[in-house]
C-alpha cells in the first residue's frame, strides 16, 4: 500500500463521490506551484523589481502520457455521470498506454478492472489522478502523501460561483502549492483526454482553452488533414494555467502552432515569459482573446471570475511577444493551420493569381488594405506570363489569366513562371466557385505546384457546397496548399504567417537586457516619493530630473518678488504656475499663466494665482515660474498601473486635448529602443513627429530616449509609482531635445 490509512478517503467519497458536474470556467488568482524539479537555474534570476525573467516551463509528459493512472470516483453504474467519464478514460489510458487503477470506497471492481478503497491501496505510484468528486480538496492532500505528481480537477462551484466559492477555491491551490503536485482544473472537462488521430504527419497544433467547446474548431481540423497533438483546458486555473501550458508546448518537437482560447490571463507576467519563450523557439502563439468590448470584458469575468485586464494593454503586450491576436474561432484554425504547416517565406511579396479580372481586383484591393504587399511584376516577368495571357488582359499583379489558360498546359507555365519571381513570397488563387473540368486542373496544377516549391500556395475555394472533388480530394488531401473557404480568413492568416517570420526573424528577448540592479536614480528618486500622496509638479519634475529627463529652467517662489527676481533669471517670456500636491488639471482652474514679459505681469499673476487657489482652497508649496518653451510637438508619456502586467508605459500625442484625441499607444516592460519607436508609428498623429506643413522634423530620438528613461522609471520605481504622467513633453526640432513642461506623480 502508498501512504495513510483510508479512513478519511472514505467518509469523504461516501458524502461526495459522484456528485461533480461542468459548469462555465473560472479562476482566480493563486500563489505559484513549486518549481519543477531539474528546473532551469536561470529561472531563478529576477528583474530590478524582484520579478521573473524566465518562464519555469514544467515537465508535463507524464501529465499527456502517464504511465500509471488513477481515477478517483471511478464508476460503472448506469445512468450515473462518472461512469461515461470512466469509461472514456479506460479508452484513452489503453490509447497511451498507461495502466488505470479505479478508486471508489464501496465498489471491488469497475468495467472489470480491480478498484481499491483509497489511493493508499493503489498498488503503485501513478502520474496521474482524475478526481471525480465535488470537493477534490481532502483527495489533494491524501494524493500529496502518496507522491502523486498530477491531478485533474472536474468539480465546479468554485471561484465562478462567487466569492465563497473563490475562497474554496484559494484553499484548493494552497493545498496544490503545499502537495507538490500539478494540478488541471477545477472546472475543467475531458478534452485532455480526446482521442487523436494518428495518421496524420507533419508540424501539429497544440491547443489551450480556457472553455472546453470553444477548442472544438479546432480540434475538427483534424478532418481537414490537420495534426492535433495536444489538448489542454485550463477551467479555473487554480494551478496549471494557460502560460505553463504555452511554455510547455513551445519545447516540443512536434509542434507547429499553438492555439488559444483565452478568457482571462491569471498572471500577466507569466504569460509575457510564455510567449517569449515561445518567441526564441519560433513557435507561434495564435490567440483569441475574449474582453475586447465592455459587454465582453464583463462576460469573461462572470465566465471565468478573474480579471480580463484592460483589453489594450493585453493587446499591446501580445503584439510585443508576437502573439498573434485572432478575433474569431474561424481565423483561429485557419491561422494556426497556416502557421503550422508553412515553410518560413523567401520572400514577403504576395502575387494574386485568378481566372477573373473583377475576383483579383476585389481580392487584391482587400489585401492591401489589410497591409500585405503586392509587389508590381517586372515587365521581364509580364512579357514571359503574356507568352500564355492574352496581351490585353493585366498580368503585372493582381494576374488575370483570362480563364481559358487553365485548361491546358499553360496554366502550369503560368504558376511556375510566378513563383520563379524572386519577390514573390506567396501565391494565393481565389476560386470563387467550381467550374469544372477547369477548376479541376486548378486545382491539380496549384497542388503539383506546391510539392515542387519552397514557396506558399493559398486556395480560397469559393463553394458554398465544399462536397466538389477537387476541394475535398485535392486541394484539401495536400499538406503543401492551404486552402480556405473565405477572403477574409486566408488575408488574416498569411499577414500572421508573413509577420511572425518577420518577428521571429528580428527577436531579441527584452528580458535580457531588463535591469537587474537598481540605478543611481532610483536611490535619488526614493528620497522623493510620498507613499499614498500626489507629488507637486515641482517636486514631479525633480522625480523627472533624476531620471534624467529634461524640465524647463524654473524656480519655486513664495512671494511676488520672488516671483520677479526668478523670472529674470529664468528668462522671459515665462510661464507661471501654482504648484501643490492636490493639483492634477491647473488648466481648467486658470492656475496656469503664460507669455508673460515683465515684472508688473508677474506680480499681478502671482496674486491671481495664490487668491484663486486660497478660494478654491487648494494648498500650496508655491508658484513655479518656468521657461516658456513653444516650438515643438506636444507628447504624452507615463506610466500606469495594470492589474495583470503591472506598470505599463504609454506614449501620445499631448496637450490640452489629450483625452478627446485619444492618440495613444501602450508597452509592458521590459521593452527594447525598437518597440519604443514601434509606438510612435502606432500614433495616427505620428507624422506629425516628421514634421508638416513647413514645420521642421521633431527630434524622435530624444522622444525615444525618454520613453526608455520613463521605462526604467516604471520598473524601478513600479511598487512605489501609481501613475506618472508627462504632459506634455514638447519635442523640440531635430537635435535640440525634449522637454518635459509639466509632470503629475501618484505614489502608491
Amino acid at each position: 500500500m502508498l501512504g495513510s490509512t483510508h479512513g478519511t478517503l472514505t467518509t469523504h467519497f461516501r458524502a461526495r463521490v459522484e456528485a461533480c458536474g461542468e459548469t462555465p470556467r473560472t479562476a482566480v488568482h493563486s500563489t505559484t506551484a513549486p518549481a519543477a524539479e531539474g528546473a532551469d537555474p536561470a529561472a531563478t534570476a529576477v528583474d530590478v523589481s524582484g520579478r521573473p525573467l524566465h518562464a519555469d516551463v514544467p515537465d508535463l509528459d507524464r501529465f499527456f502520457r502517464p504511465e500509471s493512472v488513477a481515477v478517483i470516483g471511478a464508476s460503472d453504474a448506469e445512468g450515473r455521470p462518472n461512469t461515461g467519464i470512466t469509461r472514456q478514460l479506460i479508452a484513452w489510458a489503453n490509447r497511451v498506454g498507461a495502466r488505470l487503477h479505479p478508486v471508489h470506497p464501496t465498489r471491488t471492481t469497475v468495467f472489470g478492472l480491480d478498484c481499491h478503497a483509497c489511493v493508499a491501496d493503489l498498488p503503485e505510484q501513478v502520474d496521474l489522478a482524475v478526481l471525480l468528486v465535488a470537493d477534490p480538496l481532502p483527495v489533494i492532500e491524501e494524493l500529496a502523501e502518496s507522491k502523486v505528481k498530477f491531478a485533474v480537477a472536474f468539480a465546479s462551484g468554485f471561484a465562478e460561483t462567487g466569492d465563497a466559492g473563490a475562497a474554496a477555491q484559494a484553499r484548493l491551490a494552497a493545498a496544490v502549492q503545499r502537495s507538490g503536485l500539478r494540478l488541471l482544473g477545477p472546472n475543467t472537462n475531458l478534452n485532455a483526454f480526446e482521442e487523436f488521430r494518428d495518421d496524420l504527419d507533419g508540424p501539429a497544433i497544440a491547443l489551450i482553452t480556457q472553455s472546453g467547446h470553444q477548442g472544438r474548431p479546432v480540434y475538427t481540423l483534424q478532418e481537414l488533414g490537420i495534426r492535433l497533438s495536444h489538448w489542454a483546458p485550463t477551467g479555473n486555473e487554480a494551478d496549471l494555467e494557460t502560460s505553463d501550458f504555452i511554455s510547455y508546448f513551445a519545447e516540443q518537437p512536434e509542434v507547429g502552432a499553438i492555439a488559444c482560447y483565452v478568457e482571462g490571463l491569471k498572471d500577466g507576467r507569466s504569460f509575457l515569459l510564455a510567449a517569449d519563450r515561445a518567441a526564441r523557439a519560433g513557435v507561434p502563439v495564435v490567440a483569441v482573446k475574449v474582453g475586447r468590448t465592455e459587454t465582453g470584458a464583463r462576460m469573461a469575468a462572470s465566465h471565468t471570475g478573474k480579471l480580463t485586464g484592460a483589453d489594450r494593454v493585453v493587446d499591446a503586450a501580445m503584439r510585443q511577444f508576437g502573439v498573434i491576436r485572432v478575433d474569431g474561432l474561424d481565423e483561429l484554425q485557419d491561422t494556426a493551420a497556416l502557421l503550422a504547416r508553412a515553410r518560413k517565406p523567401l520572400a514577403d511579396g504576395v502575387v494574386v493569381y485568378s481566372i477573373s479580372g473583377g475576383t483579383g481586383a476585389h481580392f487584391s484591393d482587400l489585401a492591401t488594405e489589410a497591409g500585405l504587399s503586392l509587389p508590381t511584376l517586372g515587365q521581364a516577368k509580364q512579357d514571359e506570363l503574356h507568352q500564355w495571357i492574352p496581351e490585353y488582359l493585366n498580368v503585372a499583379n493582381p494576374v488575370d489569366n483570362g480563364g481559358h489558360p487553365v485548361g491546358d498546359w499553360r496554366g502550369r507555365k503560368i504558376i511556375d513562371a510566378i513563383l520563379a519571381d524572386p519577390a514573390v513570397g506567396v501565391l494565393i488563387c481565389p476560386i470563387t466557385g467550381p467550374f469544372p473540368p477547369m477548376s479541376d486542373k486548378l486545382a491539380q496544377d496549384l497542388v503539383d505546384a506546391a510539392e515542387e516549391s519552397d514557396k506558399l500556395i493559398c486556395v480560397i475555394w469559393g463553394s458554398p457546397v465544399g462536397t466538389e472533388d477537387a476541394y475535398r480530394t485535392t486541394l484539401l488531401g495536400s499538406s503543401r496548399v492551404a486552402t480556405f473557404r473565405t477572403f477574409g480568413n486566408c488575408i488574416t492568416a498569411v499577414r500572421a504567417y508573413l509577420g511572425h517570420h518577420r518577428f521571429t526573424g528580428a527577436y531579441r528577448s527584452p528580458f535580457d537586457d531588463a535591469p537587474r540592479t537598481p540605478s543611481p536614480s532610483h536611490r535619488k528618486a526614493q528620497a522623493l516619493m510620498r507613499p499614498g500622496q500626489q507629488l507637486s509638479e515641482h517636486a514631479a519634475k525633480q522625480l523627472l530630473r533624476a531620471y534624467g529627463i529634461r524640465v524647463p529652467r524654473e524656480q519655486l517662489v513664495t512671494s511676488a518678488a520672488a516671483a520677479v527676481r526668478a523670472a529674470g533669471l529664468v528668462g522671459y517670456p515665462v510661464v507661471m504656475k501654482a504648484s501643490g500636491p492636490q493639483l492634477a488639471h491647473k488648466t481648467e482652474l486658470g492656475l496656469v499663466k503664460v507669455g508673460l514679459t515683465s515684472a508688473s505681469q508677474i506680480r499681478d499673476a502671482y496674486r491671481e494665482l495664490t487668491d484663486i487657489a486660497r478660494f478654491e482652497n487648494i494648498p500650496l508649496d508655491g508658484v513655479l515660474v518656468c521657461q516658456m518653451v513653444e516650438k515643438g510637438v506636444e507628447m504624452v508619456v507615463g506610466v500606469t498601473q495594470d492589474d495583470l502586467f503591472g506598470p505599463t508605459v504609454t506614449v501620445g500625442l499631448g496637450g490640452v486635448l489629450v483625452e478627446i484625441l485619444g492618440d495613444t499607444t501602450v508597452r509592458v516592460p521590459p521593452f527594447g529602443e525598437d518597440q519604443a519607436r514601434a509606438m510612435l508609428g502606432e500614433l495616427r498623429g505620428h507624422a506629425l513627429l516628421e514634421g508638416v506643413r513647413g514645420a521642421p522634423p521633431a527630434d524622435v530620438e530624444a522622444l525615444v530616449e525618454v520613453i526608455l528613461r520613463v521605462q526604467r522609471m516604471a520598473l524601478e520605481l513600479g511598487g512605489e509609482l501609481a501613475e506618472l504622467d508627462i504632459n506634455p513633453l514638447m519635442v523640440l526640432p531635430r537635435g535640440q531635445g525634449a522637454v518635459a513642461l509639466d509632470a503629475l506623480a501618484i505614489c502608491r
